[in-house]
Formats: C-alpha cells, structure tokens, sequence
C-alpha cells in the first residue's frame, strides 16, 4: 500500500492553477496604474540626517507603532534597515521605561 502523492496535491507549485508566483495574466490593473498610487517611500531618518535614534524622544517613536502597539514594519515605512534595527532598540527600551505601551489595552 506504499501510494505516491500524485493524487493529493496541496499547492506544492505542480499545479496549473494561480498560485503565489503566477506569472502574466492574471494580474489586476485598476486604472493602468498597477494597484493604487503608491507614493515613494524615503527613510524619515536619512533624510533628517539623523545619527542615532533616541529612546526618550517619544514623539518620534509613536509613529513608528501601530494602535495596537506593534512596531510598523519597515517595508511599509520605507525606513532603513541601519534605523530600523535602532527603531526597535529605542521602542523596546521606552517600553521597559512605561515610556511606551507594550499592547492597546495598557
């Protein structure tokens, strides 16, 4: 009874259907635009000309979380991967300090 797995595909990339990697044709063009206008992200901190990123400047920090007390990723932000990296340091240490809210419900 040794059965091969021909029979029982679960989207292991053999398939013809549309998966994650489809190329061509079935991609969604809304206006000629591709998605949605998507301005160019900068790195806020490259372009301040900022060398460190500080924990006790808590303005700065609180954009960079979401409502739910999530750091933003930095695709999303266009931030660098050098400032990311201090971003999460400083968010992190403002945390410790009840500076920042771990979670919403705080």
């Amino acid at each position: 009874m040794a059965m091969g797995r021909q029979g029982m595909s679960r989207g292991g990339g053999r398939g013809k259907g549309k998966g994650k990697f489809a190329k061509g044709k079935g991609k969604d063009t809304r206006g000629g635009r591709g998605q949605l206008f998507r301005r160019k992200r900068f790195c806020r901190f490259t372009a301040e000309k900022v060398k460190q990123i500080d924990y006790k400047d808590i303005g700065v920090l609180k954009e960079f979380i979401n409502e739910n007390g999530k750091i933003i990723p930095a695709r999303i932000t266009g931030t660098k991967s050098r400032f990311q990296r201090q971003l999460g340091v400083a968010i992190m240490r403002a945390r410790f300090l009840a500076l920042l809210p771990y979670t919403d419900l705080h």
